[in-house]
């Protein structure tokens, strides 16, 4: 029998709704760059290899988008592109200052003289400012930014590209204005390009839920529950199952309405997926999905064993067909994508020579054949699913001379062919493998810590939730027209999707977290606005400053007196304070609401605001809540340090928590009782020893007060030392504030 075997290529485009209006100007770029930099030339490049077939997942946020653009839409950076700098504001050379530069160094910038140059004047000292630029440079920073983001091909076809880049400098603002409107006749190819092609054959459209949420959380979060998520889930319900229907029916509509006809596959975002996602997209008619390798050996409970090259020992199980059926009896196919394939792709391959890189994978692509030729069946597919846009940013001239070459060794052999997938269904579904159970998973880590169970992440989850039940009562009135309810849901769906979530908290920092998370609380914000009923405070504060960053810093010198009291005259005015969320439910969770910090020449003064309710809630009390507070001292006289001794309850450690300390003071606390305090020093070993006869002070009350000697600290005046905070019951650590960097003071 001679075996077969399909190659399944993904390309999966993403780019998120960057609006904070349905008609607004975009406060991101990327769509728009991208558009001219990968999404055309990933399609004509199969004009080069008529073998070659290739399966495409376009997010309708994007076509969105790219329909905007089409018509004139512009983003921040394009609409001061074509300004004249003799009008610009001092804000808008700021921002072209800190958002002109946002390209690879090495592929993009480096590669343009005139805009290496500018970018390291902008960079060559931290006092740089707005008046060090003429307008010439900024005519020329935005000229270039937009310049180097054109894919290398259309030189060809747009000689005009060729002569803005012999120019070098000294930009006009027709030039601008003519290089955006370039921007507009390649983005104008995109979709007319992509039905072609769809009816040629040659391609396949899929998509994902419209606004790419993630499926199983708002399907319900507690199915999410297993050994691999370590962390506990927001205190909120989150059941947006209606949302989620929503989410895929609108997504299969714009496909339809766009290219002609409905996808038959659905790209699950992230590769999230359940079984109870596998129920929603069957139902709907959705006839195969795609996910991770790690989800099948979950379901099936067997590792994939790879060799010391990262290639399967047998890759049998990974390149067959499966068939889930749901509780209704519907049918729908699943693939599994090989996950170590994308790694090399993204992040591997781009720091070596493109044609050994395609060498290299279609070598790998013929091991997977080679080890299939003992199998039990005939035909196979190999699955390689990732992010098509992304990517090839490190790549020599855009992942152009890798992708030719990979193409081209696929386009000249025999044994290896490229598959539309949804044919390769049509041909193959009666030998599907039937998988009674699939493991609820992503493509990261195998499970969903990215999207949830991280205070920030908890935190915008419990705003959203809160948001989506307000608009449930409103629409119970009866007091809201179709309009509005339909407008207010449409914010709604865009706040569920992925990206706001994974941008918030740890690990992830996309260098501009603060415009995602400004995009998230908008659309929250403008369901109250359609709804008309005020705003919730809470939504007027950046939940990436909430989590433990200074509100504010000291102003001056505090000299509180430490009784637990609250006065009139309030003595912590000028103190610094370090705000704790206080979101619709989060309140009750959390040991206090604020910290206030501050110095006087003797002693560093500490406050918290404590959650009385949490101390007297009996449901919550777990032994006594500790406070530590760690101290570094920088003084030549002391030479040790050691590590906090919390337990960490998280995967990753906190920055933090990766330096050392000299000081550690902890204050054990219920709602009756004051234990007594222990303070610490730092002995050899990363060991801590008790320090007595202190004079440390600290009174709980109303509040919660500390003053601590800086000479029991050993910081002499002029001296600068960092501290942060860790609550935690039983030696494990809650929270942390902050995360990032400790807080910092001098003494006076």
């Amino acid at each position: 029998m001679q075996k077969e075997l399909s190659l399944a290529f993904v390309w999966h485009f993403h780019q998120p709704n960057y609006q904070t209006q349905p008609n607004g100007i975009r406060l991101m770029p990327w769509a728009r760059l991208h558009a001219v930099k990968d999404y055309l030339d990933m399609l004509i490049i199969l004009d080069k290899f008529p073998n070659i077939k290739l399966n495409f997942s376009i997010v309708p946020p994007l076509i969105d988008a790219i329909q905007d653009y089409s018509n004139d839409g512009h983003d921040i950076h394009s609409k001061l592109t074509v300004t004249d700098v003799n009008d610009l504001t001092d804000d808008d050379k700021l921002y072209i200052l800190n958002y002109f530069f946002d390209a690879n160094y090495e592929t993009l910038i480096s590669k343009n003289e005139r805009y290496n140059e500018l970018y390291l004047k902008r960079y060559s000292s931290e006092d740089i400012g707005i008046d060090d630029f003429s307008l010439e440079e900024y005519s020329d920073i935005m000229m270039l930014f937009n310049l180097v983001w054109f894919d290398p091909i259309w030189k060809d076809v747009y000689p005009e590209l060729k002569e803005f880049e012999e120019k070098g400098r000294n930009y006009s603002l027709l030039d601008r204005q003519e290089l955006i409107e370039l921007n507009r006749k390649i983005i104008r190819q995109i979709i007319p390009s992509f039905k072609k092609y769809q009816d040629s054959g040659r391609i396949e459209i899929i998509t994902s839920p419209y606004n790419h949420p993630i499926m199983p959380i708002l399907i319900n979060p507690n199915d999410l529950k297993n050994p691999s998520l370590k962390h506990e889930l927001p205190d909120c319900k989150i059941a947006l199952i209606v949302d989620a229907k929503e989410q895929v029916k609108s997504a299969i509509k714009k496909i339809e309405d766009t290219f002609g006809k409905p996808p038959k596959g659905i790209w699950p975002s992230e590769h999230c997926i359940s079984q109870k996602t596998l129920d929603v997209l069957a139902n709907l008619g959705i006839s195969w999905t795609i996910t991770d390798e790690s989800v099948l050996s979950n379901s099936l409970n067997k590792e994939f064993v790879r060799d010391f090259r990262g290639c399967y020992e047998d890759p049998y199980d990974v390149c067959s067909l499966y068939l889930y059926k749901t509780k209704r009896e519907k049918e729908i196919n699943i693939i599994f994508r090989d996950s170590i394939i994308p790694n090399l792709i993204g992040f591997e391959y781009p720091n070596h020579k493109s044609i050994l890189c395609a060498n290299d994978l279609f070598d790998r692509i013929k091991t997977v054949f080679d080890k299939l030729k003992n199998s039990p069946d005939k035909k196979h597919i190999l699955t390689i699913a990732m992010d098509g846009e992304n990517c090839w940013d490190s790549y020599p001239q855009d992942g152009r001379i890798f992708l030719e070459r990979l193409y081209s060794l696929i386009n000249e052999d025999k044994s290896v062919k490229t598959v539309l997938i949804s044919e390769y269904i049509e041909k193959n579904k009666t030998s599907a493998k039937l998988l009674k159970k699939v493991t609820a998973g992503s493509w990261v880590n195998q499970e969903f810590q990215l999207w949830i169970a991280e205070p920030t992440k908890n935190l915008a989850w419990q705003y959203l939730t809160q948001t989506r039940n307000d608009l449930k009562t409103a629409e119970k009135s009866g007091r809201l027209t179709k309009e509005q309810i339909n407008s207010a849901k449409s914010e709604i769906y865009i706040a569920e999707g992925s990206d706001w979530f994974w941008w918030y908290g740890e690990p992830n920092n996309s260098g501009q977290d603060h415009i995602f998370d400004f995009l998230f609380r908008e659309h929250l914000k403008n369901v109250y606005t359609i709804l008309e009923k005020p705003i919730p405070s809470y939504l007027e504060m950046p939940l990436i400053s909430y989590m433990g960053k200074p509100l504010r810093n000291p102003k001056r010198e505090i000299t509180p007196l430490i009784n637990g009291m609250i006065k009139d005259n309030d003595e912590w005015l000028s103190a610094g304070c370090i705000d704790i969320p206080a979101g619709p439910v989060l309140q009750d969770n959390k040991l206090f609401n604020r910290i206030y910090f501050g110095c006087d020449k003797d002693n560093l003064y500490i406050r918290f605001d404590i959650n009385k309710y949490l101390l007297e809630s009996r449901e919550s009390f777990k032994e006594y809540f500790s406070i530590y507070v760690y101290i570094k001292a920088y003084n030549n006289l002391i030479e040790t340090t050691s590590p906090s001794r919390t337990t960490n309850k998280k995967d990753f450690i906190l920055p933090v928590l990766l330096d050392g300390y000299t000081h550690e003071v902890k204050f054990a606390l219920t709602s009756n009782r004051k234990y007594p305090l222990q303070f610490s020093t730092a002995v050899k070993d990363g060991l801590w020893a008790l320090k007595w006869g202190h004079h440390i002070k600290y009174a709980h009350k109303e509040i919660f007060e500390v003053s601590i000697p800086f000479d029991d600290l050993d910081i002499q005046s002029g001296e600068n030392f960092d501290f942060f905070f860790i609550t935690g019951c039983s030696g494990v650590a809650e929270e942390i504030y902050p995360k990032d960097v400790p807080l910092s003071l001098t003494r006076p």
